[in-house]
């Protein structure tokens, strides 16, 4: 794809769960829209991260850095229905095709219509009919529906983050035909891969009865709806002088006293099930087992901050990845050497990106994702002249993109194995052509070519069509 015009619009209004709002070292999705947010005189809607004992209905209006806020606080029990509940305990596994983790219940659900009409009730007040409402991810399905049954004409879009599963999943959830009712009513849709968009499609055909009236367009009733193909991307440019930053070279200082003269093979993930960590231990274990000239020249270091630990997965993660790492140390470590250095905290980008210049190798292998930003960080930050090797899931979106990765099946713990052994015999001609390669994709196709594509998918959309 080549990068789309850029797109004026009145004004924007985002809205999403959490929002840019007292965190100034916001990743590149919200530093994407803030910049959009301040150039068009936007809002943006979101929870304040807030907790009360009871509910607060009204919207807290800030501004900060040139974007206006407007802040919804949640009572405990609105947090755990809908937050830890639907979104995270029916929505996030099924997306991610792990049912044996989805807990099914009534009242998850009716907490997640209500926020979804407490939002949408903010949208409708703060917001005028020229205004552009995009919507980020999966915690708001309903949105545009309930604003058009509130009566509330405005264009609406709405982009999914996270996969969108085959139409046999997504039928599992009990409320499947509301969720898919309330997306249909959006104006533009976007997802990260075709599959994702096919997978989709074919949902709205077989069970909504949806028309394709065009590349992009299907007709449901008497609206129709633009599906559009979105890959997210970072700001590659920025990541790669972040990762000659002071705070990089110390973080990549740092850790180069422990490595000594071993190569480093990195993987930073958020702590959660969908990522593949169980695997990809067990994948490093095995090549420990089967290349013993590999031990102690070669350090593998495991970032992944702990993620929503008061939902029992992941707290049963947690203490999975704790044995498992115990286990491998013992079973494959020295006097002198540890085979996995495992760190459950977070780090900051600037260092992040420093640690990803020093590695050798970038696992990348979730068992289902989106798109993994992690991918594209990795490669921004390498070095043209003795670049790294990106090591990636096919069933990461990113894949779809970077196919000069060496790509893997991360179920496979014998090909990711043979991954890193590929990687750390790579010529250097080879790791530099497909950092090229890589590299050029990634810039092309940025966050800012993503924010300018989904929005131009609304050039010919009207209001309430």
């Amino acid at each position: 794809m080549t990068k789309s015009p850029s797109h004026q619009i009145q004004r924007l209004v985002a809205v999403s769960n959490r929002t840019a709002f007292g965190n100034p070292g916001a990743g590149g999705l919200a530093v994407a829209l803030s910049d959009m947010l301040a150039e068009t005189g936007g809002l943006w809607i979101g929870w304040s991260g807030k907790i009360f004992d009871t509910p607060r209905r009204r919207a807290f209006l800030t501004e900060e850095t040139g974007v206006s806020f407007a802040l919804l606080d949640m009572s405990k029990s609105e947090y755990e229905g809908f937050y830890l509940g639907y979104a995270n305990s029916v929505l996030w596994p099924v997306m991610h095709n792990r049912l044996d983790l989805a807990v099914f219940d009534s009242d998850y659900f009716a907490a997640y219509v209500a926020i979804n009409q407490q939002f949408a009730q903010v949208v409708s007040d703060q917001t005028s009919p020229g205004d552009l409402i995009w919507v980020q991810d999966y915690h708001f399905f309903l949105l545009a529906k309930q604003l058009k049954d509130a009566g509330c004409d405005r264009k609406t879009g709405f982009f999914l983050h996270i996969p969108f599963p085959a139409p046999e999943v997504f039928r599992s959830i009990p409320d499947h035909r509301t969720l898919a009712h309330g997306l249909c009513a959006y104006d533009v849709v976007g997802f990260q891969s075709p599959h994702d968009c096919q997978n989709f499609a074919r949902y709205v055909q077989e069970e909504l009865g949806a028309e394709q009236v065009g590349e992009e367009h299907y007709r449901i009733g008497d609206h129709t709806l633009t599906v559009r193909l979105c890959p997210i991307g970072i700001d590659a440019e920025g990541f790669s002088r972040s990762a000659t930053s002071e705070a990089a070279e110390g973080a990549s200082r740092k850790l180069a006293r422990f490595l000594g003269n071993r190569e480093l093979i990195i993987g930073v993930d958020r702590m959660d099930y969908s990522k593949g960590l169980p695997q990809r231990f067990e994948g490093m274990a095995t090549l420990f087992d089967k290349y013993p000239d590999l031990h102690g020249n070669i350090s593998f270091t495991q970032i992944a901050p702990p993620s929503r630990s008061v939902v029992e997965e992941y707290a049963q993660l947690r203490q999975q990845l704790d044995e498992l790492s115990g286990r491998i140390n013992g079973d494959y470590g020295d006097l002198d050497w540890i085979p996995i250095r495992y760190l459950a905290r977070g780090y900051e980008r600037d260092e992040l990106a420093g640690l990803y210049r020093l590695a050798r190798v970038g696992l990348v292998t979730p068992l289902q994702d989106g798109m993994n930003l992690v991918a594209k960080e990795y490669i921004a930050a390498q070095d043209p002249e003795n670049p790294g090797v990106l090591v990636l899931s096919q069933f990461a979106g990113a894949a779809e993109q970077m196919k000069e990765a060496l790509i893997i099946n991360p179920h496979d713990t014998n090909a990711l194995a043979e991954a890193v052994r590929t990687a750390l015999n790579m010529s250097l001609d080879e790791r530099q052509k497909r950092w090229r390669a890589l590299y050029d994709g990634i810039c092309q196709q940025d966050i800012t070519w993503w924010r300018k594509h989904f929005l131009a998918a609304f050039d010919t959309v009207k209001a309430g069509s």
